[in-house]
């Protein structure tokens, strides 16, 4: 069993930047790709980044590629999402999930997920 909690969210101006994590408990937190979703209001969830369980690789949608970093630190068992130069539509609650195998662009086929962390950016 893993249990995500992100954090990091928050209101801030566009062009400005934050950094979300998400915590995971249990060992086995190396062995899981992970991933970051987000949702906006009136629009379904939808993929924004990914990376493997090594950080070896990594993965964005079209539309944050460039701005966004995922990483991790698998000594403490978080994974990171660096968002620079945000836009008012990256404005959703952004949530984080783990796959044992690769994470899947369709949240719910992710073994694990949080309760997300609202993004909030200000025109």
């Amino acid at each position: 069993q893993v249990q995500l909690v992100e954090s990091g969210g928050g209101l801030v101006q566009a062009g400005g930047s934050l950094r979300l994590s998400c915590a995971a408990s249990g060992r086995t937190f190396s062995s899981y790709a992970m991933g970051w979703f987000r949702q906006a209001p009136g629009k379904e969830r939808e993929f924004v980044a990914a990376i493997t369980w090594s950080g070896g690789s990594t993965y964005y949608a079209d539309a944050v590629k460039g701005r966004f970093t995922i990483s991790r630190d698998n000594a403490k068992n978080t994974v990171y999402l660096q968002m620079n130069s945000l836009k008012f539509e990256d404005t959703a609650v952004y949530y984080c999930a783990a796959n044992r195998g690769a994470i899947s662009s369709v949240f719910y086929e992710n073994h694990y997920w949080g309760q997300g962390t609202q993004v909030t950016v200000s025109s």
